[in-house]
């Protein structure tokens, strides 16, 4: 019998937290279900969960300041749940290492579904290394390593250096950089980016890529991915 998927979920909805939970349950899921933020840490370090679900607005340690007291420690797939999707609560969320986010109320099916394109981009996080290291750029490729100035990715490895040092990235950040590597020079919309990294055949909010965007210039340097107004983005090579 195949491993099931252990998923941390935080919420401090009693009727929200126990449907959901029983709703994933019946997916095949294993969940641990916490009812306040401090609660869910100390869960999260006992457990070591597959995916972590948060709520926003929890007692004792808000769902964003644990998503960051996570990411501290691991690069688990976390998904944010917002009450509302004007909220800067969606974007704080992101910006604090979140991979993705849905909005309440949801549908179980829906996140089931996100869950599920969620685990997908991380355990297949090299999926377009090959496409990445076969790119025909002015870059240098030796076995799968491409260089684009001070900027080296080994597509095999999964590894990034930056002048030498090395960069940390979420297995979701890594992603976003292989789309960049495997086209530099080309732009990419951000449905496009969308439909490549998180596994959206629909359309999908695209403040989610523009942060990570950002968090991954951070990373990688201000200057590598440039903004196309109006297009998307593109790796400048």
């Amino acid at each position: 019998m195949a491993e099931q998927t252990h998923v941390l979920f935080v919420e401090d909805d009693d009727v929200i937290r126990e449907a959901t939970q029983l709703a994933l349950e019946r997916d095949g899921f294993a969940v641990t279900a916490m009812p306040d933020g401090l609660a869910g840490l100390e869960a999260f370090r006992a457990d070591r969960p597959d995916i972590a679900l948060l709520d926003v607005m929890v007692p004792g340690l808000d769902g964003v300041s644990l998503c960051r007291r996570i990411r501290d420690e691991s690069t688990v797939p976390v998904i944010m749940l917002s009450a509302r999707a004007d909220s800067i609560d969606v974007v704080l969320g992101l910006e604090a290492g979140a991979d993705d986010y849905v909005t309440k109320p949801f549908d179980g099916a829906v996140l089931v579904a996100r869950i599920r394109a969620v685990l997908r981009r991380f355990g297949h996080a090299g999926g377009h290394g090959a496409a990445a290291a076969g790119a025909e750029d002015d870059s240098a490729a030796d076995g799968g390593v491409l260089h684009f100035g001070d900027l080296e990715i080994d597509t095999v490895g999964m590894e990034v250096h930056r002048g030498g040092t090395p960069v940390a990235l979420t297995p979701t950040e890594m992603r976003l950089l292989l789309e960049f590597s495997s086209a530099p020079g080309t732009v990419l919309s951000r449905d496009k980016l969308l439909e490549r990294v998180w596994d959206y055949g629909w359309g999908g909010d695209t403040r989610v890529v523009d942060v990570h965007v950002q968090r991954l210039r951070t990373k990688v340097g201000q200057d590598r991915i440039e903004t196309v107004r109006g297009f998307g983005y593109k790796l400048k090579a």
